[in-house]
């Protein structure tokens, strides 16, 4: 493994350029003894480094620094390109090299991390050619004004402003073998607020959720509310307000941007749930049994249920009692498509295959089996935005659009006794994905 350095910046003027050339040795060592750590040393100088795609972003420091400090940099780096590329590959930073010097040049400022809003800078570092001014450079007025996230005299033709309610469910579902029960042993909620402003001029905006919703213990009962953990608020909320009256009040940046984050802590039933059966012989024997546990009068759409199967397996055969099932040997999986899943119903899936090694104590790397969807005009968390008012002294008339979306977190897994092998392996994880759209 070779690598080239695409981008260097030496903010401070106290360290080797040359110096960043025994990263990738370094790092390459490491893994090779397995010990990656996320900060390497060469003598004085010290790496912290995050790999991103095909790229490392590495930033190199010779004192004492704030590790922290760095890493919430880096991955700020990281989101102020994808705003300006789209796609943060080698391929954008060498097609774009002139703009990311002007952006890295912006960002920090003599080893001091400077403006990172991807809004403001857009503002003054484009990506098209553009003429300089004579005279003194100014700085543009965001930068200095007191809304330096907004910038004024913003006009549009129709007035809207969009808002999404997006969580991620992590949930952790532990099945045995010998029984048909499970548990959840763990179950997360990972949400934000975000918004796509199209509105004229500076409008204010109030934002009210529903009274489940609780951001701290405040003595009420909790059996029926919400309470939002870890809430992290966009610079443009008016926090003041917030601690006196837990009114979310706020002068938004112009198009997409993270109003709040927020997590929540809760037990979380499996929404589709499954059980499998595995029989073990020369030609394996699979049944897959899928049942929606949520109300009849809700409808789960675009099911995908995957099943993994040893890489060594072959001649598939199928049998569902409804959608359509077909083997992905480049991912070793069944995939069990069914486009609509009504609630309060139980489905069946059947897989006869070939499996010559199925006695092989070579073990394989054992994966769960997953379950996406999507169901609409439905919540999980129970986080409903009460209003959200548009206030601009024009008095223009404006509409607000809500949309909630819950999806799939990241992938979950717990030992099993993996019934091909009777060696340990993951069991299965439930990803959801569920959308509401309303008008507020």
């Amino acid at each position: 493994l070779s690598a080239q350095v695409l981008i260097c910046r030496n903010y401070m003027g106290n360290m080797d350029m040359n110096e960043i050339d025994h990263f990738m040795p370094i790092l390459m060592k490491r893994e090779e003894d397995a010990e990656m750590t996320p900060v390497v040393s060469h003598g004085s100088a010290h790496f912290m480094w995050i790999k991103h795609s095909n790229l490392y972003l590495v930033a190199i420091t010779k004192k004492n620094a704030n590790a922290a400090l760095v890493y919430s940099f880096l991955y700020k780096i990281i989101q102020v390109f994808k705003e300006y590329f789209k796609e943060l590959e080698e391929e954008s930073i060498r097609d774009n090299f002139v703009t990311v010097y002007e952006l890295m040049d912006e960002v920090m400022d003599f080893g001091f991390p400077q403006t990172t809003d991807s809004k403001i800078l857009q503002e003054y570092i484009t990506q098209q050619g553009h003429k300089l001014e004579v005279g003194a450079p100014r700085p543009p007025a965001t930068v200095t004004n007191a809304v330096s996230w907004r910038s004024e005299g913003i006009k549009y033709r129709k007035n809207e402003v969009f808002m999404d309610v997006i969580e991620s469910v992590n949930l952790l579902v532990r099945t045995m073998l010998v029984s048909a029960s499970g548990s959840v042993l763990r179950s997360e909620i990972v949400g934000s607020i975000k918004l796509k402003v199209v509105l004229s001029g500076m409008p204010e905006l109030r934002l009210g959720l529903n009274d489940k919703v609780l951001f701290e213990i405040t003595g009420r009962e909790k059996s029926k509310t919400v309470e939002l953990e870890d809430v992290k608020f966009h610079q443009c909320v008016r926090l003041s307000r917030f601690e006196n009256d837990r009114t979310i009040s706020f002068i938004p940046p112009d198009g997409e941007s993270e109003l709040m984050s927020y997590r929540l802590n809760t037990t979380v039933k499996p929404l589709i749930w499954i059980e499998s059966v595995i029989e073990k012989f020369s030609h394996s024997r699979v049944e897959i049994k899928a049942r929606s546990q949520f109300k009849s009068r809700s409808t789960a759409n675009n099911v995908s249920i995957l099943v993994p199967v040893p890489s060594d397996a072959d001649s598939p055969k199928f049998k569902t009692s409804t959608g359509s099932a077909k083997w992905m040997p480049e991912k070793n999986v069944v995939q069990w498509n069914i486009k609509s899943f009504p609630g309060g119903k139980e489905y069946i899936m059947r897989a006869h295959f070939g499996l010559p090694s199925v006695e092989s104590d070579e073990l394989e790397a054992k994966r769960p089996i997953t379950v996406n969807f999507e169901i609409p005009y439905f919540t999980v968390s129970g986080i409903q935005v009460r209003y959200l008012k548009i206030i601009e002294k024009s008095g223009y008339q404006a509409l607000p659009w809500v949309r909630y979306i819950t999806q799939s977190g990241g992938e979950n897994r717990h030992m099993e006794i993996d019934p091909y092998t009777n060696r340990p392996s993951q069991t299965h994880t439930i990803n959801g994905r569920l959308f509401l759209n309303t008008r507020s």
